[in-house]
C-alpha cells in the first residue's frame, strides 16, 4: 500500500530536483523544467511508472544554489569597454562635443560585462533519466514508508468494525427477546385477543423486517474484502472507498433498525469508525 503523499528531493552538481505530491481523484502531473527537448517526455514516463494517481509537481532547478548562474564581471570585457569609450570621449571632444560623467551602471549594462554565465557541468537528458530514476526511487520509498502507516490505522479501524459487528451479532438474541416484549405490549394496547391470528401475523412480519442479521452479515463480508485488500499490494485507494460506502450503508440501516438504546450505541460506533476509516482513505493511492 502506498499513501499518495510524497516528497523527495536530488541535489547533484549544478542542479536541485524536488518531488512532491498530495491526494487527488486521479493523476495531475505539474512540471516547471528548464527548456530541453525530451526532457518533458522523459520526467512525464518516468513519474507514470510508480504513481497512479496523485497531484505531483516536479521542480528542476538549475545552479549550484538553485536559482541557476549569478552574473560574473567579465574583467576583458571591461577593460574592451573602458577603451572605447575613452576612444569615444575623445573624439567627441574633437568636435566640440564634450561628454558627460559616466556611472558605473552603464559600464554595467553593456552587453558582455557582467552576464550571467553558466561554468557548471551541463545537463545532458542522459544525466536527467538517470536523475529521474534516482528521484522516483526515493519518492516511491517515501510514499511506501507512509503508507504502512496508513495500512497500520485502516487495519485497526477495520479491526474496531469487525468487533462492533460481533457485538451486534451477540445482541440479537436479547434485541429478538426485547422486540418480542414491545410487539406483545403493543397487542396488549390494542386490545389483541390471544386468538387474533391476522394481527399476530403482522406483527410477526414486521419483526421479520426488522431484523438486523442481514446487514451484520454483510458488514462482516466487508470486513473481510477490506483486509484483503490491506494485504494486497497493489492500488487499492479507490476500492476502500466503495467499502467505506458499503460499510456505511449497513451502519445507517442498522441504526434505523435498532429499536434498542445497546443496538443503536452500537450502530452509532460503526458509523465513527467508519468515519475514522474514510477520512484515511482518501490518502491511500
Amino acid at each position: 500500500m502506498k499513501s499518495m503523499t510524497g516528497y523527495a528531493a536530488l541535489d547533484q552538481p549544478g542542479r536541485r530536483w524536488e518531488l512532491r505530491s498530495v491526494n487527488a481523484r486521479g493523476l495531475d502531473m505539474r512540471l516547471r523544467l528548464p527548456d530541453m527537448p525530451g526532457l518533458e517526455p522523459a520526467a512525464r514516463a518516468a513519474l507514470a511508472g510508480v504513481v497512479v494517481r496523485g497531484n505531483l509537481t516536479l521542480a528542476l532547478r538549475l545552479g549550484d544554489d538553485g536559482v541557476g548562474p549569478l552574473p560574473a564581471l567579465d574583467a576583458a570585457a571591461l577593460d574592451r569597454a573602458l577603451d572605447a569609450l575613452g576612444d569615444v570621449r575623445c573624439a567627441a571632444e574633437a568636435r566640440g562635443m564634450p561628454l558627460g560623467p559616466e556611472r558605473a551602471s552603464d559600464l554595467l549594462g553593456l552587453r558582455g560585462v557582467f552576464e550571467a554565465r553558466d561554468t557548471g557541468p551541463s545537463l545532458t537528458l542522459e544525466d536527467a533519466k538517470a536523475d529521474l530514476a534516482q528521484l522516483t526511487t526515493a519518492f516511491d520509498a517515501d510514499r511506501r514508508r507512509e503508507g504502512q502507516g496508513l495500512r497500520d490505522v485502516l487495519a485497526r479501524e477495520v479491526d474496531t468494525i469487525a468487533e462492533l459487528g460481533d457485538r451486534a451479532l451477540a445482541l440479537a438474541p436479547a434485541r429478538a427477546a426485547h422486540m418480542k416484549g414491545v410487539y406483545e405490549a403493543a397487542l396488549e394496547r390494542l386490545g389483541a385477543a390471544a386468538d387474533d391470528e391476522r394481527l399476530r401475523q403482522d406483527v410477526a412480519a414486521l419483526a421479520v423486517k426488522g431484523d438486523v442479521t442481514e446487514e451484520i452479515d454483510r458488514l462482516r463480508l466487508h470486513v473481510e474484502a477490506a483486509r484483503k485488500l490491506l494485504a494486497d499490494n497493489k492500488p487499492s485507494g479507490r476500492r476502500f472507498d466503495f467499502l467505506t460506502q458499503e460499510f456505511n450503508r449497513e451502519a445507517n440501516t442498522l441504526c434505523s433498525k435498532a429499536q434498542m438504546a445497546e443496538m443503536t450505541e452500537i450502530g452509532l460506533a460503526l458509523k465513527a469508525a467508519i468515519d475514522r476509516l474514510r477520512e484515511q482513505v482518501q490518502n491511500v493511492e
